[in-house]
């Protein structure tokens, strides 16, 4: 089964006198339906131009915002990586123990 990722947005940093929401702190959880990874961070956002309104704003708006912040290239980085630990899950190529009881 292909690896699916979900962002969310965690919570937002903001001023309030206008609203300007100036960090957003985020996940992405990585799942193959069976094994999951997942990962946190936090983005530092500029102020646009124009703001949207603090109530009006979406978590797909937000979330794109963390996305064009980070790059495509980060992005992908990221979620290569997710994916590539629930590989690691399904077939380990690392373990630990000893061979004896005791």
């Amino acid at each position: 089964m292909a690896t699916t990722f979900t962002w969310k947005i965690a919570q937002l940093e903001r001023e309030t006198k206008d609203g300007y929401v100036y960090t957003a702190h985020w996940t992405v959880d990585a799942t193959d339906g069976t094994y999951k990874a997942g990962a946190y961070g936090s983005q530092g956002l500029d102020r646009p131009d124009t703001l949207v309104p603090f109530a009006d704003l979406t978590e797909t708006q937000v979330i794109g915002w963390v996305k064009d912040k980070i790059t495509a290239d980060k992005v992908k980085e990221l979620e290569t990586a997710l994916d590539n630990q629930i590989t690691e899950q399904k077939t380990p190529t690392r373990a630990a123990g000893k061979p004896w009881s005791g």
